[in-house]
């Protein structure tokens, strides 16, 4: 099964959330791209998502989840206790999104920017898409 993260690549938070999720995916089952990238804008394009999208991305069985559905969803398949964040899907998706847009929308100011993506080391290389 494929499952594929899209972030934003120039987000401080966005680049230590995806090293979090790689430290507790050890068998790799998460691939990487950011937004910013060609294939982080193939990739919404043949989903049918909006091209603007500046936030946390899964794409999952073919479908894609956006927001506070796709964060929760990737905590499913973690290792340790983050597997029970999944339950909060059942909190209703405007009342999780509002909180996920609050963060969202401060990430730049709460945690800064970079000018570009952060280059991979040799090892975490293979778990990014190009």
């Amino acid at each position: 099964m494929e499952r594929i993260i899209l972030f934003d690549g120039e987000c401080n938070f966005c680049d230590k959330s995806v090293q979090f999720v790689m430290k507790r995916d050890p068998n790799a089952q998460f691939k990487f791209a950011s937004l910013q990238s060609e294939i982080g804008q193939e990739l919404l394009r043949k989903y049918n998502a909006p091209t603007d999208m500046d936030s946390f991305v899964l794409i999952e069985n073919k479908s894609c989840y956006f927001q506070s559905s796709a964060a929760l969803r990737v905590c499913k398949h973690l290792k340790g206790l983050w597997k029970i964040a999944y339950c909060f899907l059942i909190i209703p998706k405007p009342v999780r999104d509002f909180f996920y847009g609050i963060i969202a929308k401060n990430r730049y100011k709460w945690f800064g920017k970079r000018d570009s993506c952060r280059i991979p080391s040799p090892e975490e290389r293979e778990r990014f898409l190009s």
